[in-house]
């Protein structure tokens, strides 16, 4: 089956601590997971590796978030918006269930 929500797509997250805060998704994991530009921040403990030149302390990043929590934002509609699969052209393409327009593919 086709992921609906790819890398690159502007997000909206529909549930849990970031509820209604929107993002572009960096990195689509396996086991149905994402990470999204400033969504789910997370402070890790880090040591310093002086190998690699690396600096310890507190570090800022952000942790995956389950694709169930996520919807697409539709920005000419500024809502979440839901998809669908249209047939052009022995094309496959992703379009929006609320006005039919074809969403940009990166």
């Amino acid at each position: 089956m086709a992921r609906k929500i790819r890398y690159g797509d502007k997000v909206i997250v529909i549930t849990g601590k970031y509820k209604g805060k929107i993002g572009i998704v960096k990195k689509i994991l396996k086991k149905n997971k994402a990470i999204v530009e400033n969504i789910n921040i997370i402070t890790k403990h880090q040591k310093p590796i002086p190998n690699i030149n690396q600096v310890g302390g507190l570090i800022k990043k952000e942790s995956p978030i389950d694709i169930s929590n996520l919807a697409i934002f539709n920005s000419e509609t500024n809502k979440l918006d839901y998809i669908k699969f249209k047939f052009k052209n022995g094309k496959k393409f992703r379009v929006f269930k609320s006005n039919n327009s074809i969403i940009n593919n990166k």
